[in-house]
């Protein structure tokens, strides 16, 4: 593969559509549309050469017996989907702030601990360059309603016998599908 060039085709308040160029090993021109939450990118670096975005929280309580998830209406689905609380990151706000403020604002519940943080990952590496980062960790509190008015979110403790269960019948993102399915398994 050769990159060509890149065009910014349409600006969104959150992301921005771009058009890559590029030749393929038989040498025929392709144009492949994908979308950033970088609105300024002019080079094939900076597709990659870029911090985080978001963070995605991995909670288990203290018992390490529960593990925290959210069931979140997504528009762009048109349906519930099981997914681990996430966000974007603020600027000027490191990852750990962003994990601990993202997590109040979706479930009411504080972060006790973060175990590690993840090296960076690709949101949705088939159609854009955002990347996010995992912070793992134990979690406390009340749940309550997320603070926002346009996130619609039901956060709860599930045991892995009850995980395995909704992996079965409930729509999930895919990493939270996977790591969940894992963590069932123990």
């Amino acid at each position: 593969m050769e990159f060509i060039s890149m065009e910014k085709k349409e600006q969104g308040k959150y992301i921005t559509r771009y058009d890559l160029l590029y030749k393929t090993v038989d040498n025929k021109e392709k144009r492949y549309e994908m979308i950033s939450r970088d609105s300024n990118m002019e080079s094939f670096e900076e597709l990659h050469d870029r911090g985080a975005d978001a963070i995605v929280i991995i909670c288990h309580d203290e018992t390490k017996e529960k593990i925290l998830i959210n069931k979140e209406f997504r528009l762009a689905v048109g349906e519930w989907v099981y997914n681990f609380p996430a966000g974007l990151i603020d600027p000027g706000e490191t990852p750990e702030e962003a994990a601990r403020r993202e997590l109040w604002e979706e479930t009411g519940l504080h972060i006790d601990t973060i175990e590690e943080v993840l090296g960076e990952s690709y949101s949705a590496v088939g159609f854009s360059n955002e990347k996010n980062l995992c912070i793992v960790g134990t979690a406390s509190g009340i749940f309550r309603e997320s603070t926002s008015t346009v996130e619609e979110i039901e956060a709860k403790w599930v045991t892995r016998e009850e995980m395995r269960k909704l992996l079965k019948t409930e729509r999930f993102a895919a990493r939270s599908q996977a790591y969940c399915y894992l963590w069932s398994k123990e």
